[in-house]
């Protein structure tokens, strides 16, 4: 195989595939050395950056994918309106989205702990819209499940890697280009320690589970020990209730009578 039908089969191949192809799965599909179809697919994705050229051949998800250029956008977009509705997410899922992409592995209360409202029906969603997968369980008391993001998170923000995920320094730049000013804006440093709090207090609270469980086992055992109690003084006081009094007092009784 020449080097241009190496090239034109990878085209063949990434254009037709609905997943990030992989470097092995194209070797093999190819039956070539990976470093060969590398050197190839190399070539081939240089061609496509040319200024003339609409679409470009972009490494995410650990392949690789054929994805429209950005300043061909805005008219891939009133394409796309005119054939199905896009992808929505509301910003309570777009904030849980957000906290799973920078703690994941996270739990449903580690989540609802950052947020502050309970989160079971946003992790729900984005299960539905496969944005995110669930990743085991945290070996804590109750054992709860962890969740991460999938490969189609990767793919719809056209990311590599989650390395590519912008820093909290880089939101501040962003949103300070989009307020136009700081108003509203917490510095980077406060958002890392609300960051750490929550995650501190979620630590606490797992390690400290084992405990308050003990200390409310103890509690319910003094409670039903001392209800015990209460019902056999209860229950003696209504037996000795019209007895005779004690033998002890019948010879002081009988002595006052023969005097």
């Amino acid at each position: 195989m020449t080097n241009e039908e190496r090239r034109a089969a990878l085209e063949a191949i990434i254009y037709a595939a609905d997943e990030p192809a992989t470097i092995e799965q194209l070797a093999g599909a190819l039956d070539e050395e990976k470093l060969v179809v590398q050197a190839a697919l190399d070539e081939l994705a240089a061609s496509y950056a040319a200024e003339e050229r609409g679409i470009e051949i972009r490494a995410v998800a650990g392949g690789y994918k054929m994805y429209t250029k950005p300043q061909q956008h805005d008219v891939v977009r009133r394409f796309i309106k005119s054939l199905r509705p896009p992808l929505r997410l509301s910003m309570p899922a777009l904030e849980t989205l957000a906290v799973i992409a920078y703690k994941q592995p996270a739990t449903g209360p580690e989540i609802g702990e950052i947020r502050g409202v309970n989160t079971s029906g946003v992790l729900k969603t984005l299960l539905d819209k496969r944005m995110i997968a669930t990743a085991g369980r945290k070996e804590v008391i109750g054992r709860p499940i962890l969740y991460k993001t999938s490969k189609e998170f990767l793919m719809r923000f056209g990311l590599s890697d989650l390395d590519e995920l912008p820093s909290l320094k880089e939101f501040e730049a962003l949103a300070r280009e989009a307020l136009g000013g700081d108003e509203g804006i917490a510095p980077s440093e406060v958002a890392s320690d609300e960051w750490r709090v929550a995650s501190e207090n979620t630590a606490r609270a797992d390690v400290g589970g084992g405990q308050n469980s003990e200390a409310a086992a103890r509690e319910k055992s003094a409670s039903e020990e001392m209800e015990a109690r209460e019902e056999l003084q209860e229950d003696t006081a209504a037996t000795n209730e019209g007895m005779p009094e004690a033998a002890s007092d019948e010879p002081r009784k009988a002595a006052a009578a023969r005097e």
